[in-house]
């Protein structure tokens, strides 16, 4: 029997466990017949409804938290892309023959994404076992059976209590990150007299922000800007702390660096000396609008691209070396140069925008690449939003993402 003989919608409906798909938005898409028959409904109250309208919270249990659990749920597997196995949870049902009467039930669900080829959730399998019948059993045994039973749900409630704190302060921490990256990451307003946008998306779960950063600076002599972005290894306060010098030393080479390589050779001698820089990776590019030229050089990062205004895409590649601190024994860093009409489109990027897991890092830089020629005659600020929009996943990505337009 091959794939092709399958009939995959025959096997999920006769699945004995309760299964059903929701899509991101938490929009029932189907539920098997086990997952019918076992919540009481039918399929017309379920499918093409918002899961929460369908099974709401107890409104006469002021301290119920499984509506709350399940969207937390959801909404972290949507964010993550990652599956999550929930805590036991009380969850009550109306009654589908009492209306107004609500039934104690317990659940035990497990959600987990199905994702398209490009890494994005496109819909949510969400398995449910109930275990209320064994939860009664038990209490029915009475005595020690029964105390360890309510131990249990207990426990399962604090944990769940303990988490949210932990999220709390993680999203206090957050803050306090961002605040910082605020601070110290530049706006386009710092390079008067060009057209620049500049994005900056923090990754999504815990703190995970401050590892990227972008900078730029008008240059000594001539109408010429430095545009440069960075990475730093790992994530937090301390990510955001080497950030900050490594962009810092990076803004006062190139004022007086003769190119983008010498600017970066002594950042890569000032890194050996910055605890947390190791392997640190930046591209810098030294744009000379006079001359209508683009000198750069990359130290292990993704490539910026061109976009010239008849579509045409160049990727800055040819100058490409190790990350920061990666040798021993530090050699003069390439450098290479291209020419650019007015109109054209430079572009520089972190990671976070491409790179998706179990894919290929040419695929997400066929992406960028479309996006920005099919956006390219918008201005910065719209191109730069369009870009961001559909490159990232609709709950965000589990990296940092740094992303520099400018209209030369």
């Amino acid at each position: 029997m091959t794939d092709a003989t399958i009939d995959y919608a025959a096997v999920f409906q006769g699945l004995p466990g309760m299964v059903a798909l929701l899509t991101p938005d938490l929009v029932y898409a189907d539920a098997n017949e086990e997952f019918l028959r076992m919540s009481g409904r039918t399929r017309e109250q379920v499918v093409g409804r918002f899961l929460f309208d369908v099974f709401p919270d107890n409104p006469n249990d002021p301290a119920a938290t499984g509506m709350r659990n399940l969207e937390t749920s959801l909404r972290r597997v949507v964010a993550t892309g990652e599956r999550d196995t929930m805590a036991l949870q009380r969850y009550d049902v109306e009654s589908t023959t009492r209306p107004g009467q609500w039934e104690e039930r317990y659940w035990s669900p497990v959600n987990t994404p199905l994702l398209d080829p490009d890494g994005k959730v496109v819909l949510l399998v969400h398995r449910v076992e109930e275990v209320t019948e064994l939860i009664r059993a038990r209490g029915r045994s009475g005595g020690r059976t029964r105390v360890l039973e309510a131990e249990l749900y207990t426990r399962a409630r604090e944990l769940q209590e303990v988490n949210e704190r932990l999220r709390g302060a993680h999203a206090r921490e957050r803050e306090v990150a961002l605040a910082l990256q605020e601070a110290m990451l530049p706006t386009s307003r710092q390079s008067t007299g060009h057209q620049i946008a500049v994005r900056y998306r923090p990754a999504v779960g815990s703190l995970n922000v401050c590892g990227d950063w972008y900078d730029v600076v008008d240059l000594v002599g001539g109408n010429r800007i430095g545009v440069s972005v960075g990475d730093v290894v790992g994530h937090g306060l301390a990510a955001a702390g080497v950030m900050g010098q490594l962009r810092s030393a990076l803004t006062a080479t190139s004022r007086v660096a003769d190119g983008p390589a010498q600017a970066l050779d002594v950042l890569g001698r000032y890194a050996h000396v910055v605890d947390g820089a190791e392997s640190a990776t930046v591209v810098t590019t030294f744009v000379d609008f006079d001359d209508y030229t683009v000198t750069y050089s990359s130290a292990g990062h993704p490539p910026p691209v061109l976009v010239r205004p008849d579509g045409s895409v160049e990727f800055l590649d040819r100058a490409t070396d190790p990350p920061l601190d990666a040798r021993p024994d530090p050699m003069p860093r390439p450098q290479a140069g291209t020419t650019f009409t007015p109109g054209t489109t430079l572009a520089l990027y972190t990671d976070g925008l491409i790179e998706r897991r179990h894919e290929d890092i040419d695929r997400g830089l066929v992406r960028l690449a479309d996006s920005l020629v099919r956006h390219r005659n918008r201005d910065p600020e719209a191109l730069a939003d369009a870009v961001l929009l559909e490159l990232l996943p609709p709950g965000g990505a589990t990296d940092d993402t740094a992303l520099i337009i400018v209209r030369l």
